[in-house]
């Protein structure tokens, strides 16, 4: 923990390998919970896919029932408040495994054990947590988050919904509609955030979901994916709610509903994990079974990248995933031996990696549906059928680039939060852009590196790529200062190249981590797939790297930095990515599922 980086700051520190949590590192209370969620996937979801794709809505409530009297609804609740009290490497690992039978269930879970009970947990009184938690964790309670408006979706703060103090002071009326609401059809409560006077920010309510107290109804969303998830408008009319409801204090809502979602955003991205696992099970599976020319078509050159790049993608994004979740548990580990209380310490913990969580929200939900779209192309004209599992799979992931923010939003707020952290004094990027800044103005190196050691190249290449996105961010900052947030191409554009070096060098310090445990040849497939991801990313770093030069440096300060980025950008020997794709397609096709 001595060595424990701050958010962002591994853009500007290197991180050693040892120092990183790997799935591989999964203790044995871990493993137990694993297979413990596999179980009930397989058992509870999966066998009736067929029913939450036609919309049975009860079943999912009878789902959700059955998790809490396992108590997977309060892993991550406090053992004095009814739950397991397990932290947030477990708790990341429940929403992996147990999200990929269904979106429909996935998104029941999340949005309950998340936005749902946790704003109670790291924001109630004690009296608060004591009256709604232990309901919560056992899912004797369900919760629902009322947040989003018409015409209020990006910009959480602008709602019109209000609430106004009664004249004894013992109450607020609440007024007002909520849109896009998971859960609502069967909560019990819900976190409602609402408008007093002109307060400039938001506040928080706990709010009893009790249909005599002005609370109504809009009829089921009927959606694109997740079908048998509960969605539906709520409509608040004259509610009346206990000041002693109020979550916080006044005025702090915007703060809940930011924090609350920098959590969903990672747990988000462990849910995406295991539906990756899975569908790239399936389409291994029937790519096996599926003969073309008396050939089975996983013997195809052009299966084989299918398989390779999926492989890839899901290894990368669970490297990474679990790289995040074991910072934030280690941080909280640290606020709490500091004296803060578990609330204080899970707040600050992860606030300190909202950073991360926007990186692996938006790179892991993007590689879940694009592997979802694979998996229907090796289908074929099977996979467009409901008949088998592509398609609503497809459909599914599609929700995943939206909620928690889109996409758009934390490409934005990744960097803009970085800026912001550099700014504090707490992650150090001028000096370290200052540097490259005069890298670039001297002679490069014409000594020939020595790269014996496994990964010491693409260690390098990491390095240089980091070197990048001091370039572009330093030289962006410097031209536009504070107006830097209304250039949002260049704003995505270095977003993408922030998000690359993240999961490219997660998946490489995990397979360095376990090639010292486990021997080389043990991992050499793993080898090729960090080699592959990180080749892809040089790629998309050299792309948005010059887009966004050219769309803020002119003249020699633009040559320079051109020149720039192709160093860079270069590799000394490029891996011949034909070879890395063929040793990963063959390893999946061997164990006719997705293996590490």
């Amino acid at each position: 923990m001595a060595d424990l980086l701050r958010g962002g700051q591994f853009l500007v520190k290197e991180t050693n390998c040892d120092d990183v949590f790997t799935p591989e590192d999964f203790s044995e209370e871990q493993q137990m919970m694993k297979e413990a969620v596999m179980e009930f996937n397989d058992r509870e979801i999966i066998p009736h896919k067929e029913r939450f794709e036609k919309k049975d809505f009860a079943l999912t409530e009878e789902c959700m029932v059955k998790a809490g009297e396992l108590g997977f609804l309060g892993v991550a609740v406090p053992e004095a408040y009814g739950g397991l009290g397990m932290g947030f490497v477990s708790t990341c690992l429940t929403c992996d495994y147990i999200s990929s039978g269904t979106g429909s269930f996935s998104t029941a879970f999340g949005a309950h054990t998340g936005i749902g009970t946790m704003p109670i947990t790291l924001y109630g009184t004690e009296e608060q947590k004591q009256k709604y938690v232990p309901k919560l964790a056992t899912g004797e309670w369900f919760g629902a988050y009322c947040l989003t408006e018409p015409g209020a979706g990006s910009d959480a703060n602008s709602g019109k919904t209000t609430a106004v103090l009664s004249d004894d002071g013992k109450s607020y009326k609440i007024n007002g509609q909520k849109m896009w609401i998971s859960n609502a059809g069967f909560c019990s409560l819900m976190i409602v955030f609402a408008r007093i006077e002109d307060d400039k920010n938001i506040t928080g309510f706990i709010v009893e979901n009790d249909p005599n107290n002005g609370i109504t109804m809009g009829e089921e969303e009927h959606k694109l994916g997740i079908r048998a998830s509960s969605t539906r408008q709520v409509f608040f009319n004259d509610t009346v709610v206990p000041v002693e409801n109020m979550l916080s204090e006044r005025g702090n809502g915007f703060k809940i509903a930011m924090n609350a979602l920098n959590v969903g955003r990672i747990k988000l991205a462990a849910a995406c994990l295991d539906s990756q696992r899975r569908i790239l099970t399936h389409a291994v599976e029937y790519a096996n079974e599926r003969k073309q020319f008396k050939t089975p078509i996983s013997d195809f050159g052009a299966i084989k990248v299918k398989l390779a790049e999926m492989a890839t993608s899901a290894y990368a994004g669970e490297s990474a995933t679990y790289r995040a979740a074991k910072n934030i548990e280690d941080r909280i580990a640290i606020r709490e031996a500091s004296g803060n209380t578990h609330q204080e310490a899970e707040l600050k913990g992860v606030e300190e990696y909202a950073i991360e969580c926007s990186i692996l929200k938006v790179a892991v939900s993007e590689d879940v549906q694009n592997a979802a779209d694979e998996g229907i192309q090796i289908f074929g004209g099977m996979g467009f059928s409901e008949e088998t599992p592509m398609e609503a799979a497809w459909r599914d992931a599609r929700i995943a680039r939206i909620y928690e923010g889109t996409n758009e939003i934390n490409r934005m707020l990744s960097v803009g939060m970085l800026v912001k952290k550099a700014m504090k004094g707490h992650v150090d990027l001028l000096g370290p852009a200052n540097a490259v800044q005069e890298e670039l103005m001297g002679i490069p190196s014409f000594d020939t590196p020595d790269y014996s050691e496994l990964f010491s190249e693409e260690k390098e290449m990491i390095a240089k790529l980091k070197k990048t996105f001091l370039m572009v961010a330093g030289g962006a900052v410097q031209k536009y200062g504070p107006d830097l947030e209304d250039h949002q191409q260049l704003l995505v554009a270095a977003a993408d190249i922030l998000i690359e070096i993240y999961m490219a060098e997660s998946a490489i310090l995990r397979t360095e981590k376990n090639a010292k445990r486990f021997g080389e040849e043990a991992q050499s497939v793993q080898i090729a797939m960090s080699k592959l991801y990180l080749y892809h990313a040089v790629d998309i770093i050299e792309e948005k790297g010059k887009e966004s030069i050219i769309s803020f440096a002119e003249g020699d300060e633009q040559r320079m930095m051109l020149m720039g980025l192709k160093r860079f950008t270069k590799y000394t020997n490029y891996p011949d990515i034909v070879d890395l794709r063929n040793e990963i397609a063959e390893k999946v096709k061997a164990e006719n599922k997705y293996c590490f």
